[in-house]
């Protein structure tokens, strides 16, 4: 999802020339915080390339195609995502002729579901981000895995395709790397950015706790977000923090007796000045309505 709704936002455009190594074989183009632009990983093997994701469109697609190039010129190339929306998989058509795609079954099911209502969205948010929509096609995957897959990318460099969902999407992967310790976790962790919770219904907020403790058992030495910059596990903490306390707080203002309204407008207030020097602040009242619905869920039994 997006991280403004800003009409007027700048054309998501990856950086060209930006690619930088981050383990041994694992490479990444950094987003350089343009909003609507992913971090793309391009993690390269004797016998194969994993590149994970291929951006918004496919002019951005031609550039993740292009700093491959540059980095190698192996045949054997597999594309992921970590979940389906259009800054992270949109131009997946220009990598498809070269490239086989896998994505788990959830996620593919989503791209079916939601796509094009997506990409009609995220038109609307400027001439910049339309700009890049132009002329973008929908291509499901060659691969569906459920559950767990591993690519075996050879001397030993293995990705593991973890499914996680549903907490930010249905269908959330995160790409683990055991031996180089690099952990691609999508939106389910960012880099001091508010986490991303979108307006489509299928958030489970809880379990996106539960995801990020998973997570943090895994111990990687470089966590790659969604969006801002790679570093530790502190980033995975950061973010269960975050949404730990959201969710004991709008516990107890209900059970204070506080409204929905005056819930949202103290919560809204409490957290902006608590993050102030994080971004995305237009996603707290979403993940504070999470919660909420959550808690108006009748009880089974």
């Amino acid at each position: 999802m997006s991280e403004s709704e800003a009409p007027e936002m700048p054309a998501p455009i990856i950086p060209r020339g930006a690619t930088r190594q981050v383990a041994e074989g694992v490479h990444v183009i950094p987003d350089h915080r343009i909003p609507l632009v992913p971090n793309v990983g391009l993690v390269e093997g004797p016998e194969g390339v994993l590149v994970v994701y291929t951006a918004m469109g496919p002019a951005n697609g031609e550039r993740v195609l292009a700093e491959l190039r540059e980095l190698t010129d192996q045949p054997r190339v597999l594309v992921t995502l970590t979940h389906f929306h259009p800054e992270h998989g949109f131009g997946a058509q220009v990598l498809r002729p070269v490239g086989t795609l896998v994505y788990n079954r959830a996620q593919a099911l989503e791209l079916a579901d939601k796509g094009e209502e997506y990409v009609a969205m995220f038109r609307t948010f400027g001439p910049g981000v339309a700009g890049q929509l132009e002329g973008v096609e929908l291509v499901a995957p060659d691969l569906v895995y459920d559950g767990r897959a591993t690519v075996d990318l050879g001397g030993g460099l293995l990705a593991e395709l973890i499914e996680h969902g549903p907490a930010h999407t249905r269908g959330d992967q995160v790409i683990f790397l055991p031996r180089e310790g690099v952990l691609f976790t999508g939106d389910l962790v960012e880099n001091r950015l508010l986490p991303i919770v979108p307006p489509d219904g299928d958030v489970r907020a809880s379990r996106w706790i539960e995801v990020l403790e998973e997570l943090e058992r895994l111990a990687p030495a470089v966590v790659v977000p969604g969006h801002g910059e790679p570093a530790g596990t502190e980033l995975i903490a950061e973010a269960r923090d975050y949404l730990v306390g959201v969710r004991a707080r709008v516990g107890e203002l209900r059970a204070d007796g506080a409204d929905d309204a005056a819930l949202r407008a103290a919560l809204e207030q409490e957290l902006t000045a608590q993050y102030v020097d994080w971004g995305s602040h237009e996603w707290i009242v979403p993940a504070i309505d999470a919660f909420l619905g959550e808690l108006d869920v009748p009880a089974v039994g």
